[in-house]
């Protein structure tokens, strides 16, 4: 009888689905060798904004990046804003408008009158959910996620760096920068730090070569449309990983012709997918 049990309950146990591992466990040798391309790099996928669009989960909010991150491993992309008394806190706008609710712009509000207000998701339904700061988000993510720390522009970089130094959080965390120079600069702050730099054709790589970035730091954000085959062999070579832009058009279109495309993409050179649609681009490409 004992046995009748015992293999019941083996039973059960081998019926029962496997957990999915979906956290991302800080890189011990860091971002530069987890984020450098190999050929056996595997594509992964980029939630823009924290994954925002879902209903329920408004953008840059930690109860939206744990959401996603139960479901799947993911880079979180995310923005950060400055208070009137140099609070870094997460939010896209320079506003309160769309996404909370209160009103204004945030360079012109002290933390403490802000910090209670709700957060809206993308439709405008009411959460209770409120604006993380900069260090309770980094506090969270260790061991969960990467982040993509998009800086908006009224905050310095050097604020930001200073917060993600002081949480020793360099081995989770990458800078996105625009332009060569801001590249530059955030290469200067603290030259371990991995840097998402906008390097669309060999003319931008050049700028960011000629500034003193060096290749080891780069992740390249390569655009929004259909990616260059030819020239992420290029940065392969190097062995700069790519991101490209699937939010907005590409997505839709992958919604419309059926998310297929997303393996496309990856086929074409893109190793990392920065989307609205997170979960059908993850059981797209995995």
């Amino acid at each position: 009888m004992k046995f009748i049990y015992l293999l019941f309950f083996v039973l059960v146990l081998s019926c029962r689905p496997v957990p999915q591992k979906t956290h991302i466990p800080v890189p011990k040798q860091g971002l530069m060798v987890y984020l450098k391309y190999s050929t056996d790099f595997k594509p992964m996928i980029s939630s823009h904004r924290g994954g925002g669009d879902i209903p329920g989960y408004p953008e840059n909010c930690i109860e939206s990046f744990a959401f996603l991150s139960s479901r799947i491993p993911t880079i979180i992309e995310c923005d950060i804003e400055m208070t009137k008394d140099s609070v870094l806190m997460m939010m896209h706008d320079n506003t309160l408008d769309r996404t909370t609710t209160g009103k204004g712009k945030i360079i012109a509000q002290n933390w403490n009158d802000i910090k209670d207000l709700k957060l809206k998701d993308n439709a405008g339904t009411l959460t209770s959910f409120k604006i993380p700061t900069l260090e309770e988000v980094l506090k969270w993510g260790k061991n969960k996620v990467i982040y993509g720390l998009d800086v908006k522009r009224n905050t310095p970089y050097e604020k930001v760096v200073a917060m993600v130094k002081k949480l020793h959080a360099e081995n989770y965390c990458m800078i996105i920068v625009y332009d060569a120079n801001q590249a530059k600069k955030v290469h200067e702050l603290d030259p371990g730090l991995m840097i998402s730099v906008t390097v669309r054709d060999m003319k931008e790589y050049e700028r960011h070569h000629e500034a003193g970035v060096p290749d080891k730091n780069m992740v390249a954000f390569i655009g929004t449309r259909e990616p260059n085959k030819d020239f992420n062999a290029f940065l392969h070579q190097k062995g700069i990983c790519t991101i490209l832009g699937t939010l907005g058009n590409l997505d839709k279109m992958a919604a419309l012709k059926g998310d297929n495309l997303y393996r496309n993409f990856v086929n074409n050179g893109a190793d990392i997918l920065s989307t609205d649609r997170m979960v059908e681009a993850y059981n797209a490409i995995k």
